[in-house]
């Protein structure tokens, strides 16, 4: 039986791959928890149709990720923090802290999408990997300064 997934099926593909499964699996199963339709005619052009509007957006997403890491590359954050004695940092600084500040650089960042391996502790210039898109990084210039 041939059918086409609506959405990502474990061990057998990923929404909108057209497969095909036994027929009790695909009756019993698949089509009544709408996890697939059947391969007729009109639902191969509807799905092809998704597929081409889902390639154009990840074309745009790409774009615009591209655009965000060049301006990303370009900017260069200062975070103050207090120190103690010997230059000593209270605390440290974490990817939120960097992910705040390139949010009131006008930058939309999550922080998870700041990759650092540990807290800095610190004071001084980093760069700091920021992962835009899955196949994009960006590196962050962070002045570390004491307030």
């Amino acid at each position: 039986m041939k059918i086409i997934l609506k959405e990502d099926v474990k061990g057998l593909g990923k929404a909108g791959a057209i497969v095909n499964v036994a027929e009790g699996y695909g009756r019993n199963f698949l089509l009544p928890q709408k996890k697939a339709v059947d391969a007729t005619p009109d639902n191969l052009k509807k799905a092809e149709k998704e597929k081409k509007k889902e390639e154009e957006k990840q074309k745009h997403l790409i774009v615009d990720a591209q655009e965000l890491a060049k301006k990303v590359n370009e900017y260069s954050i200062t975070i103050s923090r207090q120190v103690g004695e010997g230059e000593k940092m209270f605390g440290a600084v974490t990817s939120s802290d960097i992910a705040e500040a390139l949010e009131k650089e006008g930058i939309n960042i999550d922080k998870r999408q700041v990759y650092i391996e540990k807290p800095i502790k610190d004071l001084g210039l980093f760069q700091v990997p920021i992962k835009i898109h899955q196949d994009i990084t960006s590196l962050l210039k962070v002045w570390i300064v004491k307030a």
